[in-house]
């Protein structure tokens, strides 16, 4: 199905048809795209959705100020002399995940806060949602069904959240903003001259023959400690720090974040483009009509793909190792990496192996810290790794339901999570007693309860 058949599915003729006609939604998506003037996306806070789920009466989203004087949203007013403090305005939206439209109001309350109301809303959608799920709002060009604006809800735990994600480039502090709809088509100015300069590059190539050159240049990917070296260089200099030092830097996990999920993958994914772009042109090339090349040899396109994710799968949890242990070296904290006891391999041990290992020494003598970029159910792999001292689960998945933070500790498993994580009012995190920041990491649990751990100042001991 074309983009223009999805669009016509959602037109002014066929809303209803176009929620059980079994088009994805991302398609939706890209069609009612092409119809915006402007779009707007939040992450969802909990407060945002647990109306839904019977946790609150707001029933409905909020709209921060800025966006709300940034004329997105039509214009609020005043009209009741009696209260003269509630602005209002109501204006049609389509929902294209079920096909009905509402007719929503908007409500500010300029003696109360800052933030305008959205309320009448499909109830079903904020359902149930995952922390940190996605509401990406369009304001069509031209009225559609009797609507001025459509609203997609996009849960986290979904493809369609991590496409938008990828699309309009969304880093991990982000909470909400509005984009031109071209943003959904372009990728910045910066990589596009670089894609281009890599097609120039690959058809030069083809054009004298030289494709095994490319490919010797191209081929290889750096080690995963070699970017993520680079990745903190980037962050370093941005941030005006001549040490990754925990004890220095006020929140060590939002930097850890920020370096793992935004700068690295930025730098990781220049070099796969390259990479796979070159396996694939020598692949195909000299090989007949492209739809042949396609057909005969798929099977060799597929372990491309394969071997693709797979690696960037394995990298992601790499650099999120990378970064925790470069940041305890940085605060000369004693730790050793994927040391194996017993058959199991915890990713970091403090202070040694040795000690954790001796029978007649105490709990609090050693600290155990698993990393895991994501959780899901992975989480109980952790519980495995009872040692006779505290075991820690460090995570930057922002998506963890508060029923899962539950059962770890239920599991003892106490979570550390990065700084704006934990505070946020996007995920279930603060006001679980088993989930702690880095900060507190290093200021309590190493420093203040085992200061055993820190090496006295200029010590390698």
């Amino acid at each position: 199905m074309t983009t223009q058949q999805s669009l016509d599915l959602i037109s002014r003729a066929g809303v209803a048809e176009s929620a059980a006609d079994g088009t994805p939604l991302w398609w939706k998506i890209q069609a009612l795209v092409a119809t915006s003037t402007m779009l707007f996306v939040k992450k969802l806070s909990r407060n945002d959705t647990s109306w839904a789920d019977g946790g609150s009466n707001q029933a409905g989203f909020y709209v921060p100020r800025q966006i709300r004087e940034a004329g997105f949203f039509p214009e609020l007013h005043a009209d009741n002399p009696d209260k003269p403090h509630i602005f209002h305005a109501e204006f049609g939206i389509l929902w294209p995940q079920t096909g009905e439209t509402t007719s929503s109001r908007m409500r500010y309350f300029s003696n109360k806060r800052t933030e305008t109301h959205v309320t009448r809303l499909p109830k079903a959608l904020f359902q149930a949602l995952t922390p940190a799920s996605m509401l990406i709002v369009g304001r069509f060009d031209a009225p559609t069904a009797g609507c001025d604006y459509w609203i997609a809800v996009l849960d986290s735990a979904d493809e369609e959240a991590e496409l938008l994600e990828t699309v309009l480039d969304l880093r991990s502090d982000f909470h909400n903003g509005v984009f031109q709809p071209a943003a959904f088509a372009l990728a910045s100015r910066l990589q596009q001259d670089e894609k281009q300069e890599l097609i120039e590059r690959l058809q030069h190539a083809l054009r004298i023959g030289s494709m095994e050159a490319v490919m010797r240049e191209y081929g290889g990917i750096p080690d995963p400690a070699s970017i993520a070296r680079d990745a903190r260089q980037k962050w370093l200099q941005d941030n005006g720090y001549a040490h990754f030092d925990p004890w220095v830097i006020p929140k060590p996990g939002d930097a850890i974040m920020q370096i793992s999920r935004d700068i690295e993958f930025t730098l990781y994914r220049r070099y796969e483009l390259r990479r796979r772009a070159a396996e694939l042109v020598a692949l195909l090339a000299d090989k007949g009509d492209l739809v042949s090349a396609i057909v005969h040899h798929f099977a060799d396109i597929d372990r491309v793909f394969l071997s693709a994710s797979q690696q960037r799968k394995t990298r992601a949890g790499r650099s999120f190792e990378h970064h925790i242990a470069a940041s305890l070296s940085a605060g000369n904290i004693r730790f050793v990496e994927q040391a194996v006891t017993g058959g199991r391999r915890p990713d970091f041990v403090m202070p040694d192996l040795k000690i954790l290992q001796r029978k007649d020494r105490q709990p609090m003598d050693a600290l155990v810290v698993a990393a895991k970029t994501t959780l899901r159910e992975r989480w109980k792999q952790v519980g495995s790794e009872r040692l006779n001292c505290d075991v820690l689960l460090a995570t930057v998945d922002d998506r963890v339901a508060a029923t899962s933070i539950r059962e770890m500790a239920e599991a003892g498993i106490r979570l550390v999570v990065p700084e704006s994580l934990k505070s946020s009012t996007e995920t279930d995190y603060s006001k679980q007693s088993n989930v702690i920041s880095f900060r507190e990491l290093f200021d309590t649990e190493i420093r203040n309860l085992r200061a055993h751990l820190v090496r006295p100042s200029g010590s390698d001991a």
